[in-house]
């Protein structure tokens, strides 16, 4: 890990993290500001040599869904940061997608910035330039000191998910996991606000102990380790990554991971949608291939400008415009859609407004919407959010250790984050966007999205069609959850050679339906009007010889 996060941050940061000044005691007087350049001529970068900027998994994940490199990638000219330094003044970061800096400085010497040729504007970010000292994070033998886990088991049984089987189960992340879809060879970037004990909790261990922490940066104090601040980050990691059987499974245990704390929960500035870019395009470089981040922007503390709904049109907000540069690299980018619903403002926050990402709304554990998930449109009028997941009473790890339920589409968000990795490790030859769109198309609401819910719930038994070369082996599937239309079973290969006796079951065990399928039936409309069922829990148990597998499916 040490080597690949000296590698990533010799590609977007080009200054050392302080400029041999360090932070005296008149930093706290200053502001941080983002410099706009004029260009990128005259740089010592060329696309015909990309590797010196970005990693081999970077161009790979390019090559694949044939996106050429352009200007963009290319990072900010060296000598433009070095006449800045001359100045005086402190480099924090620089961006090659904004082809800009982020300075510290008093007001005297932006003024000298400004006048510079190649500087074309500056933006103030926040008032606050330091914080304060993060006195949370472990230390380097901290985080080696880890707990011993056993091997990940070759096949999970419902039990092993815990109180986490229903928000994996909804989704049909379970079915992908019995297919052998558990994430591995992805990799998920999680921005947040901190990631406190993730080093020291046995469910994360595997993570350490098959080296799948690919990297850590802590954006707002500037330094390598993440692992403390605020516990929001744990939370969210957990319902992906978890891994204690019998406690709790994430959605994509087995993925590979970079943990990015870009969010200050003491404040709300403009600084932290440029954390949120400048987190973006190290996981750009390391060659991560989703995003997921749980942070959302409207309002920020003064001085900083709050953004009005108007400016929620995917193209205007600092971090909006981030997530679709991002997502134009190739990588899949999930964002929470907000918990702002029953609030004055109402609606999704940004980037969940920016048209190529996939904005996750939040429903209850029956699939009805949360009162706080955020509503849409975006201001120009997209269908937002695009989908929604389990947010309502979530299971999550505490810092702890423990298992506790939560609520938000913080954490609907990464629950749908781990599932969508996984269908896509099923289906390596889609494109990012076209994962999208399969979600969509897969969701309970497809026929007629909204802006409470988007396209609803997606399920893996519902992306069977759109994507048959997915093995089945010898796993069923079923509609999850199910409303006015029809209830369909679909069938692995190892069914579709003998007869099949299907039973409907209400969590009482009293049997409602009956039917007999036949031999190689590999897709059956079950006869069963969905219209006769409450909303509630159901089973769905299948027969045949000594085989016997039961299903669960929700009537919304």
């Amino acid at each position: 890990m040490r080597q690949l996060l000296l590698f990533i941050c010799a590609l977007f940061l080009y200054s050392p993290f302080t400029n041999g000044q360090g932070a005296d005691s008149t930093a706290e007087a200053q502001q941080k500001h983002l410099i706009y350049f004029t260009d990128k001529s005259g740089s010592t970068f060329s696309l015909n040599e990309p590797e010196a900027f970005l990693s081999a998994k970077a161009l790979e994940r390019r090559q694949r869904q044939h996106i050429p490199l352009t200007v963009r990638d290319l990072p900010v000219n060296p000598t433009y940061i070095a006449n800045l330094k001359r100045l005086g003044v402190q480099v924090w970061y620089t961006s090659r997608w904004f082809n800009a800096a982020v300075v510290q400085c008093p007001a005297d010497k932006l003024q000298k910035i400004e006048a510079l040729p190649f500087v074309k504007n500056a933006r103030n970010l926040n008032r606050v330039a330091v914080p304060a000292p993060d006195r949370s994070v472990q230390s380097k033998q901290e985080m080696e000191t880890l707990p011993f886990t056993a091997p990940l088991k070759a096949a999970l049984e419902d039990k092993d998910y815990g109180l986490a089987f229903h928000q994996a189960h909804m989704l049909g992340a379970t079915a992908l996991h019995a297919e052998g879809f558990t994430g591995e060879g992805m990799t998920i970037a999680v921005f947040d606000a901190g990631f406190p004990e993730v080093n020291t909790l046995d469910a994360f261990s595997h993570l350490f102990q098959n080296d799948r922490i690919k990297g850590t940066f802590d954006f707002v104090q500037k330094q390598p380790e993440a692992f403390g601040a605020d516990a929001h980050g744990t939370a969210v990691l957990s319902t992906m990554a978890a891994y204690a059987p019998g406690k709790m499974i994430g959605t994509a245990y087995a993925a590979n991971y970079l943990l990015l704390r870009t969010e200050n929960a003491a404040s709300e500035h403009n600084i932290e949608e440029i954390n949120w870019l400048l987190a973006a395009e190290y996981a750009d470089s390391a060659g991560a291939d989703v995003i997921n981040s749980s942070l959302g922007y409207t309002s920020f503390d003064s001085p900083s400008t709050s953004y009005t709904y108007n400016d929620l049109d995917g193209n205007t907000t600092l971090v909006s415009r981030a997530a679709d540069m991002a997502a134009a690299t190739g990588m899949l980018v999930v964002v929470s859609a907000g918990n702002d619903g029953g609030k004055e403002w109402h609606y999704i926050g940004a980037p969940a407004d920016a048209d190529s990402v996939l904005a996750v709304g939040a429903v209850d554990s029956l699939g009805v919407k949360a009162g706080f998930s955020s509503f849409g449109p975006t201001a120009d009028g997209q269908v937002k959010p695009d989908v929604v997941a389990l947010g309502r009473n979530a299971y999550v790890l505490s810092t702890s250790g423990n298992v506790v339920r939560s609520n938000g589409t913080s954490f609907a968000g990464p629950i749908m984050t781990g599932f969508a990795t996984c269908l896509w490790q099923a289906n390596r030859s889609r494109k990012n966007m076209q994962v999208i769109q399969l979600l969509r198309q897969s969701g309970s609401n497809a026929a007629s999205p909204d802006s409470a819910v988007g396209y609803g719930i997606p399920t893996y038994s519902r992306t069977l069609t759109a994507l048959p070369q997915l093995p089945l082996k010898s796993t069923a599937y079923i509609t999850n959850p199910v409303q006015e239309q029809d209830i369909i079973l679909a069938l692995g290969p190892d069914w579709w050679s003998q007869a099949v006796q299907v039973q409907v079951l209400d969590m009482t065990g009293k049997t409602l339906y009956n039917q007999a399928i036949g031999a190689a039936a590999r897709e059956q409309v079950l006869q069963l009007d969905p219209f006769r069922l409450k909303t509630g829990v159901y089973l769905c148990r299948l027969r045949s010889g000594s085989r016997v597998v039961t299903l669960r499916f929700v009537k919304l």
